[in-house]
Order: structure tokens, then C-alpha cells, then sequence
């Protein structure tokens, strides 16, 4: 019985090394032969070099330090924000009221003395 073929695994250092090991070949043939003497393919290659610089690009890009941003916690504040006014608005519209009332009452007092001091001689 023949033992079942397994398929290669490279680890990072095994890329990492072989893909340095092929970007310094200048001659004709070395990258073939190299593949061969590391079992890769072609395509493989390719593969890990896109990773390579994806890999770069994503070191570069700045990181933002802190916590990250809750969008249900933008959304509550919102929630809050939008609430206190209301409430504010409601306290306004109370003392309003009341200064309405007080008028009236007012005006009413004033009216009726009013028509007393008119009626007087």
C-alpha cells in the first residue's frame, strides 16, 4: 500500500525565505531552478508576493488608537441630544403658559378696575 501524497504547507518564514531567495536571482533559470530544488510553483510564488505587498500596505496604513467608534452609541447620543431639547422646549413652552395666564388675569384685574375708574366722576 502507497502511502497517501500530503500537500506542502509553507510556513511564513519558509515564504518569506524563498521569495527573497527568488528576487535575488538575476540569471536565466534560477527562478526554475529554485522552484524545483523548493517544490513551488509559479504561481505560488505570485500569490505570496501579492500577500507580500498587501501585507506592506497594510503596515503603512495609520492605525487609530483608542476605542473603536460604536455606531449604536453615536446613534443613543443622537437619542439624547434630540430628548434633552425636548425637554428644554417643554419647560419654555410651560413658562410661556404661565406668563400667558398671568396676563390674562392680569387684564382681566386691570379691566374691570378699569371700568370702576371710568365710572368715577
Amino acid at each position: 500500500m502507497l502511502p497517501r501524497a500530503r500537500r506542502r504547507t509553507f510556513s511564513n518564514a519558509d515564504k518569506r525565505r524563498i521569495l527573497q531567495a527568488a528576487d535575488s536571482c538575476t540569471k536565466p533559470g534560477e527562478i526554475g531552478a529554485l522552484m524545483r530544488r523548493e517544490g513551488v510553483y509559479s504561481s505560488s510564488l505570485s500569490t505570496w508576493r501579492r500577500q507580500r505587498e498587501a501585507a506592506d500596505l497594510a503596515a503603512l496604513a495609520p492605525i487609530k488608537r483608542g476605542p473603536k467608534a460604536d455606531p449604536h452609541r453615536a446613534e443613543a447620543l443622537h437619542i439624547a441630544q434630540i430628548t434633552r431639547e425636548r425637554d428644554n422646549f417643554k419647560l419654555r413652552l410651560d413658562k410661556a403658559l404661565l406668563v400667558i395666564d398671568v396676563q390674562k388675569k392680569l387684564a382681566a384685574l386691570l379691566g374691570n378696575s378699569m371700568d370702576a375708574i371710568g365710572d368715577l366722576p
